[in-house]
């Protein structure tokens, strides 16, 4: 494959041309990207993969202390992770128009046409990192409105509330995207029923508030709000690609990202459905980087599609992306 042929990586419509393209990815990195050649060797011992199950995970933290890349040419751009954690993970961008393809292919699957929304950014947190993906993500997105009350409010809880009040009188639907803790402060302050308007939760607690399990996150919000269902984002800086959960905490992955579970106490052994462990991703997306990251999530997958996220590795770092434990 040519692995710069997007064409073909965002219209994969089989689990078979998954795999192949996957299996093309790895060899195209472990030429192009020395680090992880040198890890993919020192798991493999000269082996050649001959499915994704049995290809090499990156662990996520050789974000924090490598360039890992895999081209020479310039970077379009660097995303950070937030600050959180100390060390700060840098993904390094070769291709923006990749990126933006795969965030707006996989938001209009999930949401429909982007033209017909309003998107409400309460992201404070992120704006102040000044190089997170999610904000260049929500902000491009923000654009594609083309709606002049789209935008980042910061924690203008009030212009939210009247935008927000205007639009369901009008019954015009409406996005608001959040960082868990300030959608809980402008809950508490603004509660209201919404009809029109999706909630999606993202970011965690980002040291501001008490760390709370999913679920009582969402009651709070469902409550708040009477909804029945708050949507949540899983994304980080080390992917291109995210997911969105529409109820039940459960995640959807695009047709170019997959989820394998490993086992906790030997991380080269994969789980079946429904078993907790370690969750592995493959974002094919990040062609110019790394595909398979081993996290430090914890998870569960319930089928090709679909996951949960269930907590973290004990003794990894508390870090903001949706990564409350349930």
């Amino acid at each position: 494959m040519n692995p710069f042929n997007k064409d073909r990586l965002f219209n994969i419509t089989s689990d078979r041309e998954f795999e192949e393209i996957a299996l093309e990815i790895y060899q195209y990195q472990i030429i192009n990207n020395p680090i992880y050649f040198k890890y993919s060797q020192l798991i493999l011992k000269g082996k050649k993969p001959k499915n994704i199950k049995e290809i090499p995970f990156l662990p996520i933290n050789f974000f924090k202390t490598h360039k890992v890349l895999a081209s020479q040419k310039k970077c379009d751009l660097i995303f950070q992770s937030s600050g959180t954690s100390g060390i700060r993970s840098k993904h390094y961008v070769i291709d923006k128009k990749l990126y933006y393809k795969s965030f707006v292919d996989n938001f209009t699957n999930t949401y429909g046409c982007i033209d017909k929304l309003c998107i409400i950014a309460l992201l404070p947190s992120y704006i102040e990192n000044g190089n997170s993906s999610l904000t260049y993500m929500v902000n491009e997105l923000v654009k594609l409105t083309k709606n002049s009350e789209s935008g980042f409010y910061d924690s203008d809880h009030k212009k939210i509330s009247k935008i927000l009040s205007e639009r369901e009188n009008n019954n015009k639907s409406t996005i608001l995207i959040g960082v868990t803790y300030s959608l809980l402060d402008y809950a508490q302050k603004f509660g209201r029923p919404l009809k029109n308007t999706t909630i999606i939760e993202t970011g965690g607690m980002k040291g501001k508030r008490q760390e709370l399990m999913k679920e009582e996150v969402h009651k709070i919000l469902k409550e708040s709000f009477s909804m029945k269902y708050i949507h949540s984002e899983y994304g980080m800086t080390e992917l291109l690609s995210q997911a969105y959960s529409l109820k039940d905490t459960i995640f959807e992955t695009p047709k170019w990202m997959k989820i394998l579970i490993r086992d906790i106490n030997d991380p080269l052994t994969l789980l079946a459905n429904n078993n907790t462990g370690g969750v592995n991703i493959i974002d094919l997306a990040n062609i110019y980087s790394c595909s398979f990251i081993a996290t430090q999530d914890l998870g569960m997958k319930i089928n090709d599609n679909n996951f949960k996220i269930t907590g973290r590795f004990s003794n990894s770092d508390v870090r903001g992306c949706n990564l409350l434990v349930e």
